[in-house]
């Protein structure tokens, strides 16, 4: 029996090939709520920051309300940071200056 390469395989995989099959991509929006006017709201990723800190004291996430203006910023555990890092927020990593 001869093998033969076939054309199709995955190295004549293209790019237009790979997406043929994907219209659009649903945007990751995330739940936020503000202490200063109570509001809840749904914001995308661009909306948000992150920033990874040494200590879970200096690790956070911000974004600006919505509906009052008001600047927010609310501590990040692990599970936010997969969260938001999987979500495409922009992420700044702190370094310590000890």
């Amino acid at each position: 029996m001869n093998e033969s390469a076939t054309s199709g395989g995955v190295g004549d995989m293209t790019v237009e090939s790979a997406f043929a099959g994907m219209r659009s991509v649903t945007p990751v929006v995330f739940r936020a709520g503000c202490p200063d006017c109570r509001g809840s709201f749904e914001l995308a990723a661009g909306a948000l920051r992150l920033a990874i800190g040494a200590t879970n004291r200096t690790t956070f996430y911000s974004f600006t309300c919505p509906q009052c203006g008001a600047s927010v910023r609310k501590p990040a555990g692990e599970r936010i940071v997969e969260l938001l890092t999987g979500g495409g927020v922009r992420t700044l990593r702190l370094h310590s200056t000890v």
